[in-house]
């Protein structure tokens, strides 16, 4: 099911990384579950942020390390990683189910690996929406919708 949705997300923001066109071999993106404590020291030790956090996005490649990867090596696109806890807790208190919250996680996360961001109001709409297209195609309900109407949430 993750592995369904990271692909989803890739297939829909590609364009938005051109660089990768130049890859010639397959392209991988690891994803992890992991606990809160392993995340928590990820986020303090990459973010300067000294708590726990949902999921986490690690880029691997630029175009300069990919120009020199062998013709037909793996890309290593980067790593994708979620604190089960964490997401767990916020399932329940968004009143979701825990993998439609992941699969929106790791959407979420693997569009972070294509360069996509949300540090403005324009950015974060642009990625929302393609969020929510990707999940909608995953059959799972817009969790920014049910983030305002909780009550919705137990459909």
């Amino acid at each position: 099911m993750l592995t369904r949705a990271a692909k989803a997300a890739f297939a829909a923001g590609r364009g938005h990384l051109p660089v990768l066109d130049q890859a010639a071999g397959p392209l991988e993106i690891d994803l992890t579950l992991s606990s809160d404590e392993v995340v928590r020291r990820l986020n303090h030790q990459w973010r300067g942020k000294d708590k726990p956090t949902n999921v986490l996005s690690f880029p691997g490649i630029d175009a300069a390390g990919l120009a020199r990867l062998p013709k037909a090596a793996p890309c290593p696109l980067g790593d994708v990683i979620l604190a089960l806890g964490t997401c767990t807790q916020e399932a329940a208190e968004q009143r979701k189910t825990l993998a439609a919250h992941a699969q929106h996680l790791v959407v979420h996360g693997v569009l972070h690996l294509l360069g996509y961001d949300h540090e403005d109001e324009g950015q974060a709409q642009e990625m929302e929406g393609l969020e929510r297209q990707v999940l909608a195609g995953l059959g799972v309900a817009d969790p920014y919708a049910l983030a305002d109407h909780p009550a919705e949430a137990v459909r």
